[in-house]
């Protein structure tokens, strides 16, 4: 079981829809999955992130208080931040599922990584990332283009688990200080192993 009492992600990844993808048989084959949110309230907002391999061991969780002009730009910044998180800690080539639970953020996710694999580039549906995103946006499709595999898909919010590290990072401060953590996911051929982490002076989302 994941953070919070809530199923692993890798459960909640499989049994969630992946928009404009559909979920294929080795969709379960994901290296590590990232859980993101944002919050967004009149003079606050938060950031959370959860990242864990494929058997549920967690990479790393965050919780940062983020002043954010509105919910759009929460839920962009939120997985900016966690895919910078990730890059840092797996190898090159890692198939990666996200779970987010805003509907449009899914979408322009899996359109932008269907337009790598059209030969013009081109989307099968309109990207639309909300005004004020756009720095943001540019940042997610660059780490979208490090991975080897990457997948969207929506979730409900009260199974995020990254939720409540948003809505309350002054209550979940601690999970900043947890040690880090580079775990390459194991296989039915090599136990999983780590290897050392790189500095967390990079955790920030830039604007």
């Amino acid at each position: 079981m994941a953070a919070h009492g809530r199923p692993a992600l890798r459960d909640l990844f499989d049994e969630s829809p992946t928009p404009h993808i559909a979920h294929p048989p080795r969709t379960h084959h994901r290296d590590f999955y990232v859980a993101t949110d944002g919050s967004y309230r009149k003079e606050s907002g938060g950031l959370g992130v959860v990242i864990e391999t494929r058997e549920g061991k967690r990479v790393a969780r965050l919780s940062l208080p983020q002043p954010v002009p509105d919910n759009n730009v929460a839920e962009y910044r939120a997985l900016h931040l966690g895919l910078d998180v990730l890059a840092t800690r797996s190898p090159p080539n890692a198939r990666v599922g996200v779970l987010v639970d805003h509907d449009e953020l899914a979408g322009n996710v899996n359109n932008a990584i269907l337009a790598t694999q059209h030969p013009d580039g081109k989307p099968p549906h309109p990207l639309s990332p909300p005004q004020n995103t756009t720095n943001h946006w540019r940042g997610i499709r660059a780490r979208l283009s490090g991975f080897g595999e990457v997948r969207a898909a929506r979730i409900n919010s009260e199974d995020n688990p990254a939720h409540p590290l948003a809505n309350a990072p002054d209550q979940y401060a601690h999970v900043n200080h947890e040690p880090d953590r580079c775990v390459l996911p194991g296989s039915a051929e090599s136990p999983t192993s780590e290897f050392p982490p790189p500095s967390r002076a990079d955790r920030h989302a830039s604007d």
